[in-house]
């Protein structure tokens, strides 16, 4: 039976137009695996003719095999259980004990600055004062305060770390749908049954955001609190080897505390994929 004796329209090229079809670039198309390493080649081609050429001074920038050499140094003396495993592991402990502080202040008074005016009006614009101030300067404060101990470092590594993840959690908690919010208020919930069975599932995006955030800055504050007020970690061999002009030394202990803080970053992803599986994240169009 034809298209007319059926009476079904039939299909015209116009139509066909109509359809949007969202088109994917070739850049977007590159498998990750492929760009990465394209990205680091180009990287370490450019460190190389920077060094070949002596752009920069030998004792300032080493070469990317002397780097090399010293991580294969550094490796062979984490593998044999060495002193630098012995620092590694301190400063393992200041990141792990920072950021589990970090989580449990920042959820707190990201609940508050969320889910209450008093919060939002009171509390919200000090946080931002103090978040605003260089957190450098605050290291000998938590140092004479704590002692010279792995605790004034938690505390430094869990202040840089607890802003983030408050404002996370506060804008996660305002993510809510209005109308959700009336469908939990005429069901007659209450305001703990409303945070705990809306407004917090649906805010995990923007929370998990917040602590991956704030996993990239606790790193850093355990490192500066033992720049600052010594310790036993890999900041304290960094400043060492910095103080005796080994850049390969220095440049091969940072690569190592980036590979950590990567395992710390991974980790929160890795939940966030198990916690919020129904949430996809995208960057431009293309997965």
């Amino acid at each position: 039976m034809s298209d007319v004796q059926s009476g079904a329209p039939a299909p015209t090229q116009d139509a066909e137009d109509t359809v949007w079809v969202q088109e994917v670039s070739f850049i977007d198309s590159v498998p990750r695996w492929i760009a990465m390493s394209f990205v680091f080649f180009v990287f370490v081609g450019t460190w190389q003719m920077v060094t070949y050429f002596e752009m920069v001074s030998p004792i300032i920038l080493p070469t990317p095999w002397e780097t090399l050499l010293d991580m294969i140094f550094v490796g062979k003396n984490l593998l044999s259980g060495g002193y630098m495993l012995v620092s590694l592991w301190i400063t393992i402990q200041e990141v792990i004990l920072g950021f589990a502080l970090a989580i449990f202040i920042g959820f707190s008074l990201g609940i508050l600055v969320g889910e209450t005016a008093f919060g939002e009006k009171a509390v919200m614009p000090y946080l931002v004062a103090i978040d605003t101030m260089p957190k450098v300067a605050f290291a000998p404060l938590f140092v004479a305060w704590l002692g010279f101990g792995i605790e004034s470092k938690v505390a430094l590594a869990a202040f840089i770390a607890t802003f983030p993840i408050v404002v996370g959690t506060a804008a996660g908690l305002h993510a809510a749908d209005e109308n959700a919010r009336m469908l939990f208020k005429t069901m007659g919930a209450t305001r703990l049954q409303t945070l705990f069975k809306m407004k917090l599932p649906t805010g995990l995006p923007q929370i998990f955001t917040g602590l991956k955030i704030g996993a990239v800055g606790v790193m850093a504050g355990a490192i500066t609190g033992e720049f600052l007020g010594g310790g036993k970690g890999f900041g304290e061999l960094i400043r060492v080897a910095a103080s005796q002009l080994n850049t390969p030394r220095v440049f091969s202990l940072i690569l190592y505390l980036s590979l950590v803080g990567l395992v710390v970053y991974l980790l929160v992803m890795f939940a966030q994929r198990k916690i919020v599986f129904w949430h996809e994240e995208r960057v431009g169009a293309h997965d």
